[in-house]
């Protein structure tokens, strides 16, 4: 297996990880800045926001493991496009 499968594997298996936490902080943000924006209080998405799921309360972690899944899926992702193309030996064309 070369660098570039097991690269892609990895970042395969990292992203729906990374994205659900990621969608959870990026909507509930975004609409408590709209609620608030109207006058309607709704802290409990805030608690959301900041990793507090109720009976799981992750807030001390929450920041730091949604940055580290961050820059890891993207320098990942980034590895992936500035890795070279490699190309098999039975698709390039026969030697003159």
């Amino acid at each position: 297996m070369n660098r570039r499968h097991l690269l892609r594997r990895v970042h395969r298996s990292l992203v729906p990880m990374a994205a659900l936490p990621l969608l959870i902080t990026a909507l509930s943000g975004s609409l408590y800045g709209a609620l608030s924006a109207r006058d309607i209080e709704a802290f409990w998405l805030m608690k959301l926001h900041t990793g507090n799921f109720g009976v799981i309360n992750l807030q001390p972690y929450y920041s730091t493991v949604l940055g580290v899944l961050t820059l890891f899926v993207a320098c990942s992702g980034i590895g992936l496009l500035l890795a070279p193309w490699t190309r098999r030996t039975s698709a390039s064309p026969p030697p003159n």
